[in-house]
Parts: C-alpha cells; structure tokens; sequence
C-alpha cells in the first residue's frame, strides 16, 4: 500500500518538520493540504512537496498573496 505525505520547507529551502499526517490516496493529502495551506504558511512554510512513499510527486509554492 502507498503512502501519501507532504514535505514542508521554508524560504531558503530548510526542511521543516513534517506533518505527521498520511494519506491513503493523493487526492486525500491535497485535500489536507487545501484545508491546512494557510496555516502552514503563517508557520513559515514557503514550499511543498508531495511524496508517495519516498517518490517526489510534485513541489509547489505556498503564496498566501496568489489568491
């Protein structure tokens, strides 16, 4: 079974502790992140990467300012 779970960096790129959250299914960990993006960014996350399993999916920015 995969696991789904998202990497947090700041700004210069640091990793940042991770969530301890996993998900079963990638839509299931986006929409985790669609519900938490705005705090994660208030705590100083400015990028995300997807992982399932230790497979990078995707990294994307997190810009409160985009909306």
């Amino acid at each position: 079974m995969m696991v789904w779970t998202w990497q947090l960096e700041d700004g210069e790129g640091q990793r940042k502790p991770d969530p301890e959250d996993t998900h079963q299914s990638q839509g299931d960990a986006e929409s985790w992140l669609g519900m938490k993006w705005r705090e994660l960014s208030e705590q100083g996350v400015a990028t995300v990467v997807l992982l399932e399993d230790e497979r990078v999916e995707y990294r994307m920015g997190l810009n409160a300012d985009q909306e």
